[in-house]
This record gives structure tokens, sequence and C-alpha cells, in this order.
């Protein structure tokens, strides 16, 4: 299985331009725990660093800090999602995913070892973690980070029905906020403008008292924008 993945990689690389940014990854954490043992992502970091590849780690892992000797070599950053530093409602918000004290580690560690990192704090849920924006900014500061990324939540019919069935307090406000208030952008669902630009105003006021630049690649809000790019990318060096 890895030794097909590598030839995979090593043949789609060759029609790829190495000057653009490998993301790993948008659509799903490239740190499972099965990784601990297949160690897929692992091989495709050593095949990245001997081809010259610049690449974007997007985790909630704290097994990131494996592969920090590649990592620290590598032209790369970092971007770990927080949305909550409360364990109770963590456990609500990502069952499956490592307590944020974990990945703030994590942020030190490589940090630390000079691989750039930043936060992304995605997605922001009024009436749940919208409280917590400059305890979480300040947090991911302390332990390293330098740029932020964030959004709203935007519900689809799935995300939409969790929510319903794991907050539904929260649901009986949530709901006349998108639904009647709010407006529909192709299959997502999205809060009224002036809410969005009051919260992301909060978390770029909060970046911008702790150092750090800050974008939010998904509200249309480019005034707020202090980031060289939306995604971190920037961080990494040429």
């Amino acid at each position: 299985m890895k030794k097909n993945l590598i030839v995979r990689v090593k043949r789609d690389l060759q029609r790829v331009d190495t000057r653009r940014v490998i993301s790993m990854s948008n659509s799903s954490d490239p740190y499972p725990p099965i990784e601990a043992k297949l160690k897929l992502t692992r091989a495709c970091l050593e095949l990245f660093l001997s081809e010259g590849c610049r690449v974007h780690v997007i985790t909630k892992s704290g097994l990131v800090t494996r592969d920090v000797d590649l990592l620290s070599r590598l032209p790369s950053v970092v971007s770990f999602t927080i949305t909550t530093l409360k364990r109770d409602l963590g456990r609500k918000l990502e069952p499956r995913a490592p307590p944020p004290e974990r990945r703030l580690t994590a942020m030190r560690k490589l940090s630390d070892a000079g691989v750039p990192v930043s936060l992304r704090f995605d997605p922001i849920i009024p009436g749940l973690n919208d409280t917590e924006i400059e305890q979480i900014v300040k947090a991911a500061a302390d332990n390293g980070a330098k740029h932020v990324t964030s959004s709203t939540f935007k519900p689809r019919p799935d995300s939409w029905h969790r929510v319903r069935r794991v907050f539904p307090k929260a649901n009986a406000k949530l709901a006349p906020l998108y639904f009647e208030r709010g407006g529909r952008h192709h299959n997502s669902w999205y809060l009224p403008r002036e809410l969005r630009l009051e919260l992301m105003g909060q978390v770029k006021k909060a970046c911008d008292e702790n150092g750090l630049t800050f974008a939010s690649c998904r509200e249309g809000l480019r005034e707020l924008t202090t980031g060289a790019s939306c995604d971190g990318s920037h961080l990494i060096s040429s």
C-alpha cells in the first residue's frame, strides 16, 4: 500500500509546479490515528523534501510533531484547527479529535523547532464558542502562531442536523439567524453580514493585540485582512 502510494505521488509530482504549495489537506486530516502505524503521510513528506516541494499541513493532531525532522527541513507551514479550549465543548464539537491542549503543545514544539505555525479558528458558532475568541487567539500566540485564519459556521443539511441533535438549545437561537436573517450561497447558509463582520472583527482585534496577522477566507470581508495570504501559506520560506 505504502509503496503504491509513493509511486503514484511521485508520478503526479512530475506534472506539478513545485513552486506552488501542496496542501495536506483541506478535505481530511493527514494525521488520523492509523497514520501512527502506516506512516503514509510521513512517506509523502519524505518525497516532497526530496523533490523540493512547498507544503502546508492542516491538522488537529499532535502526531504531526513526529515528523518535525522533515518539516523543519521543508519549506512548510503547519496550521492547527482549534475551535474551543473547553474540553467538554470540544468533545461535542469534535468528538474524535485530540483535546485542544494537545494541539497547543504540538504547536509550541513545532514553532520551537523553526517550523512556522498558524491557527485555524474555524468554525465560530454564535452561542457556542464565540465567547472564547480572545482566549483562543492568545493561546495560539503564546504557543508560536504567527497568523490566524477564521470563519463562521456555514451549515449544510448534514452539519445542521448534527447541531440540532447535539446542541438543541443553541439550535433554537441559531435557526432564525441563518434561515430568516441570513442567506444561502450554493449549498451552505450564511449568518447576516453584520454579524459575520462583528465576529471576524473580534478575531482581528485579538490578532492585532497579540501581534498576529489575520484573514478570513470565506466571509468576503477583505477589509479586515492583514495577512499576505488567507490560509497562512505566506509563512512558508522560499
